[in-house]
């Protein structure tokens, strides 16, 4: 790879700036449309704005964490980056495509990274009616919300409504609730990566939902589908020794 083309990009907080100043002044840096590699600095909200950004282009990031959390991102070092580079081992992500109809008739798509959650938009808990290729599921849940989330997503917002953690390579998706109030026993389900994912609002003008695409959010929906894209492929990069795979199953034993 041609490391003359590398993109140093940075979130607007003073450290992942300075940081930024620093390795710009020991690498050579190109504009991002220009560059093979991009190298993100900052947590991890920022490493999803950048994947949405620029996936399209599938153009690798290498991200740096200089947030708090920071489970898609590296290390910070500002020595050896180089090296680091031709050492990253790269992880393919298989974002979902969201497609949303409103109350109004309009229709709205996005993509997601983590998850496609519907959410209450009042005091009165959402009802929705699942279906699973085309097949009713559930005829009604009656909750806070719903989420539907890909392994790269599941140890976020999916795990901390206790959604299952999903390993990279499972082909699988965690269809979660959010505050189910019933079934009240109901945990949700793990479906097959190419599942067509279809949630039917019921009661919308008493009962108003919102449907959000990690954080892309539509509101008064009636018909949320989701499905893996097609074609859409970013590609991350990490540290052989502290890959998203190893993070993934090492947040299993976390207390």
């Amino acid at each position: 790879m041609d490391f003359k083309t590398i993109a140093i990009v940075s979130d607007n907080h003073e450290d992942a700036v300075g940081a930024r100043k620093i390795l710009v002044d020991r690498y050579d840096d190109v504009a991002p449309d220009e560059a093979v590699l991009i190298v993100a600095l900052g947590g991890d909200g920022f490493m999803l704005t950048t994947l949405h950004k620029y996936m399209g282009k599938g153009t690798p990031i290498f991200g740096m964490n200089l947030g708090s959390v920071g489970f898609l991102m590296n290390e910070f070092g500002e020595d050896g980056l180089l090296e680091r580079l031709q050492r990253a081992e790269p992880i393919v992500l298989h974002p979902l495509q969201m497609r949303a109809r409103t109350s109004d008739g309009e229709e709205h798509a996005a993509l997601a990274i983590n998850e496609v959650s519907l959410l209450r938009e009042l005091r009165l808990a959402a009802k929705i009616r699942i279906k699973v290729d085309g097949v009713n599921r559930m005829d009604e849940l009656i909750c806070d919300g719903v989420m539907i989330s890909t392994p790269a997503g599941s140890t976020a917002y999916n795990l901390s409504v206790y959604g299952p953690i999903l390993p990279l390579g499972a082909g699988l998706l965690a269809l979660t609730p959010i505050s189910a109030f019933r079934p009240r026993r109901w945990r949700g389900a793990v479906l097959p990566q190419k599942s067509l994912i279809t949630f039917e609002v019921l009661d919308p003008g008493l009962r108003p939902v919102s449907a959000v695409a990690d954080f892309t959010e539509v509101r008064n929906v009636v018909e949320v589908e989701v499905r893996e894209t097609n074609g859409i492929r970013p590609t991350l990069l990490f540290d052989p020794e502290h890959n998203l795979e190893e993070r993934i199953l090492k947040e299993q034993f976390q207390p």
